[in-house]
């Protein structure tokens, strides 16, 4: 039956988008592990034993990114890492109002504005790129 939809392109989309996320998480897990210390300073004080979550964030990063370029893994790797971006979200917000100073980021609002904004953007990349929501670019069902 033919369709006077264009051809659904999401799927390449999608893909190229799993890729860069799963490299952006890979190299946060490699930061978690290699410079832990930087990581200890942006995170909260209410946070029990910050050095070993620090530890097991970093290992849960590689995991995940790996899982997120593994189909069978891929729903479950989304749903996690976007509850981890929700999690991390406080030591976002610590390291923008104390003005922590880190290697190579800026204490600058010009980085923690954009930053703690694309917070969510990055919650909705997890969840698409592990094939959990389609929006926005579902094509819509023809009758």
């Amino acid at each position: 039956m033919p369709s006077d939809l264009p051809p659904d392109r999401s799927g390449t989309s999608r893909a190229v988008m799993r890729w860069i996320l799963a490299a952006l998480y890979a190299a946060a897990g490699v930061a978690h592990l290699m410079v832990p210390e930087a990581l200890l300073a942006i995170t909260p004080s209410w946070v029990p034993f910050a050095p070993q979550v620090i530890f097991v964030t970093g290992l849960c990063e590689l995991a995940g990114a790996i899982a997120l370029v593994t189909r069978p893994l891929r729903r479950w790797a989304g749903v996690a890492l976007a509850a981890y971006a929700v999690c991390v979200w406080p030591a976002n917000f610590k390291h923008a109002l104390d003005g922590i100073d880190l290697p190579y980021i800026t204490s600058s609002w010009l980085y923690h504005g954009p930053r703690l904004a694309f917070q969510p953007v990055l919650i909705w990349w997890a969840l698409y790129c592990g094939e959990v929501i389609d929006w926005p670019w579902r094509r819509r069902q023809q009758r």
